[in-house]
């Protein structure tokens, strides 16, 4: 979630809570709508989109796109648990597959909803307070949680962690504290490396990655790279990518690479990036990057080659039609027609907008989705 809409919202909600009870968040009904033509088959089937619901409004919602039909449905995990009370809940952080189980961390509502991955039929839940992002390894998933309140306070004083869950029993058999508010995490060479944020710390941010040793599940050290982590992802050449969001005053956002050998972060490339999607060597990322000296934000879009580590694109949207989207939110890049999928998040509280652009960038198709969607999964036959 966008970190400036995020403090706004935290601030708004606290308010709400102190003011007294509010009136039932209206959810979108099912719905299914064909934007697009029937795709041949092939190992992807469809993919997932989490809309994300505004913070404190219990609208998080699962749209379901079928490429053999070219049909899109809405808030299908309400149709499919038409008995589960408040449906998803509050704020969809993440989402992942693996083996036959579909897992959305519904951030909020301090829980990892679990699902079939075929139907979206709930299957039950991992709680954990205010969790954010999930991977897996060898039979566990890795959730970090930044443990503590929904709490805007430069003195916070709950340190984060990764909850390690058995994916058999839905269950937290450990945890290994990191930093503070960490968020996203990526598992490779044996370790699992976290991006702590510090978030809600303001300006007191956090600037370090930590390393978790999958073996003995403890943090055996810190990699400084720089102010308010979020984002990481390993490439094939040895190489973590990992995203600063600044302060949002002189430091701007910016892309920092970390070589895994020497564990230590090498170099940096001059692009903001809110949110990015490897694909081979091509990392495709948008940025929408806040400044309060200009009380404005900017947003950008790019290609980076990571195994020349250079820019190679400052913008993937050919055809002009990035004029139409007003908040970038989420994106996914199909790994054999190298389509790529973006969301609008548009104002933040109506529904957004999912675009198709084909691999020279230009707009094939829109469709609209719930309440700022933001996060894919790719569902394989």
């Amino acid at each position: 979630m966008n970190d400036i809409r995020k403090t706004v919202q935290i601030l708004i909600l606290l308010g709400v809570l102190l003011g007294g009870c509010r009136k039932e968040a209206e959810v979108f009904e099912p719905e299914i709508e064909i934007p697009a033509p029937p795709t041949p088959p092939d190992s992807i089937v469809g993919f997932y989109l989490l809309n994300e619901g505004n913070m404190g409004s219990n609208k998080a919602t699962l749209d379901y796109y079928d490429f053999a039909t070219g049909a899109y449905r809405r808030n299908i995990y309400a149709d499919a648990n038409p008995s589960v009370p408040k449906e998803l809940g509050d704020v969809g952080n993440d989402i992942r597959i693996y083996g036959s189980r579909l897992y959305a961390v519904i951030n909020c509502s301090n829980k990892v909803e679990v699902m079939d991955a075929a139907t979206a039929r709930r299957i039950g839940q991992i709680d954990i307070p205010n969790c954010r992002y999930i991977r897996f390894h060898q039979g566990y998933a890795y959730v970090s949680s930044y443990a503590g309140p929904v709490e805007i306070n430069p003195n916070y004083k709950q340190q984060g962690y990764v909850a390690k869950v058995d994916t058999a029993t839905l269950e937290v058999v450990d945890r290994c504290l990191v930093g503070f508010q960490p968020d996203e995490l990526e598992i490779t060479q044996g370790k699992i490396f976290v991006a702590n944020s510090g978030g809600y710390m303001m300006p007191n941010y956090e600037s370090t990655v930590s390393v978790i040793d999958l073996q003995t599940f403890t943090e055996t050290r810190r990699i400084e790279v720089a102010r308010n982590l979020h984002r990481l992802r390993a490439d094939r050449h040895g190489n973590l990518w990992v995203t600063s969001r600044g302060d949002y005053y002189a430091q701007p956002s910016r892309l920092y690479r970390i070589d895994l050998e020497h564990g230590e972060a090498v170099d940096s490339l001059d692009i903001a990036v809110s949110n990015f999607y490897l694909d081979g060597d091509s990392l495709y990322l948008y940025s929408v990057e806040w400044s309060y000296v200009t009380m404005s934000s900017v947003t950008t879009y790019g290609i980076v080659d990571v195994a020349r580590r250079e820019i190679v694109a400052r913008n993937f949207i050919t055809d002009g039609s990035d004029a139409l989207i007003r908040i970038p939110y989420g994106i996914l890049v199909h790994p054999d027609t190298k389509d790529i999928y973006l969301t609008d998040a548009g104002n933040y509280v109506s529904p957004g907008t999912l675009y198709c652009f084909s691999p020279n960038g230009r707009m094939q198709w829109t469709v609209r989705t719930g309440d700022i969607p933001a996060h894919f999964v790719f569902r394989y036959n």
